[in-house]
């Protein structure tokens, strides 16, 4: 009888499991529309990253010194409501300052690390639901309106919309590939 051997991926790869991201300032019509389409499907592929997973798998970690899968669904609410709020101060406002939150901070939250993934799917189903249908009326001039971020500058919409797609596939490939890795 031989030992199946699972070779663990570099850490690099199991922090970045779709690459790091790449800020695109100038994001073309597609390239936004696709973005749109990817926060758009992102309730849906977290929902069904995390299907079936018993309170155990919840609470183990996606990597070595990474969050549990509880903890980055409800990370993943956070940042996308942070989002939804930045975008629409870009849109009523000249380049308002954005605060930074310690998001690593908001993980360890007793509701982040006991609260059942359920209460964050469904407040990301209704987020996003409510963030596409404003952000597939902007127009070109919209998309270029800033906020200023206090470590990444001026950070036009296109900018963001590029940031939170990636955002969104990042954290489900989190989920997937300790799926995967542990045979869930």
């Amino acid at each position: 009888m031989s030992e199946t051997i699972v070779a663990t991926p570099p850490a690099e790869d199991l922090r970045y499991p779709v690459g790091k991201w790449d800020r695109q300032p100038a994001a073309d019509a597609a390239a936004v529309i696709a973005a749109i389409e990817t926060i758009e499907a992102m309730p849906a592929r977290l929902r069904a990253a995390v299907a079936g997973l018993d309170d155990a798998q919840l609470d183990t970690p996606y990597r070595p010194g990474g969050w549990t899968v509880r903890q980055l669904v409800h990370h993943v609410a956070d940042s996308h409501l942070n989002a939804y709020v930045r975008c629409k101060l870009a849109l009523t406002e000249e380049r308002p300052a954005i605060k930074t939150y310690e998001e690593k901070l908001w993980a360890e939250l007793p509701e982040a690390r006991i609260a059942p993934v359920e209460v964050s799917l469904r407040l990301l189903e209704a987020l996003h639901e409510r963030w596409v249908l404003l952000l597939r009326v902007l127009g070109e001039t919209e998309l270029d309106r800033p906020y200023v971020h206090p470590e990444m500058g001026d950070m036009p919409l296109r900018a963001m919309l590029g940031m939170y797609a990636w955002h969104s596939r990042h954290h489900v490939a989190h989920v997937t590939a300790l799926r995967q890795r542990q045979g869930w």
